[in-house]
């Protein structure tokens, strides 16, 4: 690989560290505690605060913050991080805050894809292959899992989870737990059943879709309640991995789930 190629107008403080390859375009602000691995690209008035570390491969786009204090009146100024996981893609104007002592970091995962002015806020954690489209505003303390997809516009609540494969649709207010592997829209958000389409692209095998959607309807369409309707998918659906995921998110989540 090229060795770093810097712009002559970029300010880089000397302790930030620069791997193999990295390019830093114009106007560019590295800041103290920052460590942007091989291959990383930082479009044009990029800002890396301090204390990043952005993994191999990450590419940053035009007039991006990451690294900002965190929002939040207990903040004192201790030392957190924002750590953003390998080829992951950040694009114009996104701000992403460093940790509050809760957690000590903010994390976006690996190969994950956030659009233009997307905001994720203190102690946020994004799982890997993450697409977060534009517009969308994150408060503190928000888990994305695995494979997620967020549309653009929503805005997501403190504290909320989003599980893995599920689908959020645009201009959402999201404030309760969305369940692994279902579609979710509106506002406030509403539950519209498996995210059938998400699964067959991921690859994920027939009969394991069959049996979340037995699961779903036997959780979410029955008249039974909630604890009696988990116990009677468990009793009736096929034990696979991602039906006990399913239902172990919805029996432990913290905000509930909606209807």
């Amino acid at each position: 690989m090229t060795a770093v190629r810097i712009h002559p107008t970029a300010i880089i403080d000397p302790g930030a560290c620069l791997g193999v390859g990295v390019e830093v375009g114009p106007w560019v602000l590295v800041g103290p505690g920052v460590e942007v691995g091989d291959g990383g690209h930082l479009g044009p008035r990029v800002t890396l605060q301090q204390q990043v570390r952005l993994a191999a491969g990450v590419r940053v786009g035009e007039g991006t913050l990451i690294g900002g204090d965190p929002q939040d009146t207990k903040y004192r100024g201790e030392e957190t991080w924002v750590e953003v996981g390998a080829g992951t893609l950040i694009r114009e104007y996104c701000t992403i805050n460093r940790g509050t002592t809760a957690t000590g970091r903010t994390v976006v995962g690996a190969h994950c894809f956030l659009m233009t002015y997307v905001h994720v806020a203190h102690d946020c954690s994004l799982g890997d292959h993450v697409v977060i489209a534009n517009g969308t505003q994150m408060a503190g303390h928000v888990t994305v899992q695995d494979h997620a997809i967020i549309s653009g516009l929503n805005a997501i609540h403190q504290f909320c989870t989003i599980g893995e494969y599920s689908f959020i649709g645009g201009g959402s207010r999201v404030n309760q737990d969305v369940p692994p592997f279902t579609k979710a829209v509106g506002s406030p958000i509403e539950l519209y059943g498996l995210n059938t389409i998400g699964l067959q692209r991921a690859g994920v095998g027939a009969e394991v879709v069959a049996s979340l959607k037995r699961a779903y309807r036997i959780v979410f369409n029955s008249d039974l309640s909630l604890g009696r309707a988990i116990a009677r998918a468990r009793e009736e659906v096929p034990p696979l991995p991602e039906v006990e995921r399913f239902l172990s998110f919805v029996e432990s989540s913290g905000r509930g789930v909606p209807a």
